[in-house]
């Protein structure tokens, strides 16, 4: 026998503990010392066969436990998980189901959650998604239910004593309210348009509490936003020319050299590589002068010198191969945030 407090007063529990409750609370303490991350579905509503269901397609991987409340919460206790209890007391609620892992939380809520049933609809339920009837024969005969096809509005034939529905029809909108016709009819067709699946309330990984509201993140978005921070980081890093970043180093004298190979060409200073920098805007510099002062060039024998149609192409090629090199070195950069999120 055990003795329970009860407001303030002691008495004697008559009936023993049952064993398969201390075997369970054993059980799920030792899950709870041995795991690091333990998903938490609520299972109000939920039908018996869809936990059945993701049992049967997750248990080799994770083990996997159906408990109430008050157990949850002294076997969590007797594991030595200090969490706030009356936070916790608030998320436990009623018959839970416990997810027990060791890897990436919220790769395992997806992996968890997408196991779903389909099931029929009832009367009265509210569509979660669009629900269509597709084109195509049936097994109905005609009779009666021909009524519900022209209150629905979906058109058919008869063929070869069957109802063939000639056109796809959107039978109901997110949100509507399911009519007892079109649940009867929905059935009679075969249609399950609701997908039943458990949904993970909470999660502790390594002892800290992870709320519902931050169990599926906006995967893209975050990589988008990474992505940017990485490219701004990159182009201060180059701005002030970071040393410990090699990639800033490398782009900070990209630019210099280019910065410098124009300073050369504007003034006309000749050194190894500027050469013909200066002497293509010398030329340019030239023919702008010419076409300046038009016929009076001819008078003074001044002639346009004629621009040579190799250096053009060669000056071409080499701003392609920049860009292609540029955008190479861009790629090289961000693939390495392929590893923050090949998980998911």
């Amino acid at each position: 026998m055990s003795v329970v407090s009860l407001v303030g007063q002691m008495y004697k529990r008559e009936k023993p503990i049952p064993e398969w409750k201390t075997l369970m609370l054993r059980e799920l303490e030792e899950l709870f010392r041995k795991h690091r991350v333990v998903l938490f579905a609520d299972l109000t509503g939920t039908p018996t066969f869809v936990v059945q269901r993701v049992r049967k397609k997750l248990w080799k991987k994770y083990p996997m436990m159906v408990a109430k409340k008050r157990i949850i919460l002294r076997a969590m206790k007797a594991a030595g998980l200090e969490l706030d209890d009356k936070l916790l007391d608030d998320l436990v609620r009623g018959q839970m189901l416990l997810v027990f892992a060791d890897g990436n939380p919220f790769k395992i809520v997806k992996e968890v959650e997408k196991e779903k049933v389909a099931m029929p609809v009832k009367p009265g339920d509210k569509a979660e998604t669009e629900i269509r009837i597709p084109e195509g024969m049936t097994n109905l005969t005609p009779g009666p239910i021909l009524s519900v096809f022209g209150k629905l509005r979906i058109q058919y034939q008869v063929r070869g004593g069957k109802i063939y529905i000639a056109k796809e029809t959107v039978v109901a909108k997110p949100g509507d309210v399911i009519s007892e016709d079109l649940a009867g009819l929905l059935m009679a067709l075969g249609i399950r348009p609701i997908e039943k699946g458990v949904r993970v309330k909470f999660a502790i990984d390594g002892g800290v509490l992870i709320t519902e509201d931050l169990l599926r993140p906006d995967i893209e978005a975050f990589r988008g936003d990474v992505i940017d921070a990485v490219k701004e980081a990159l182009g201060l890093a180059t701005e002030i020319v970071y040393m410990p970043v090699p990639e800033a180093v490398e782009s900070a004298i990209v630019k210099a050299a280019l910065a410098a190979s124009a300073l050369a060409a504007e003034t006309g200073f000749i050194a190894p590589g500027t050469v013909e920098d200066v002497v293509r805007k010398a030329i340019a510099e030239e023919a702008a002068v010419v076409a300046l002062l038009g016929d009076k060039a001819r008078e003074l024998g001044i002639e346009e010198a004629a621009p040579a149609a190799a250096p053009a192409a060669e000056e071409k090629a080499e701003e392609k191969k920049e860009e292609e090199e540029e955008k190479k070195e861009e790629d090289q950069e961000l693939s390495g945030l392929d590893s923050i999120f090949g998980g998911f």
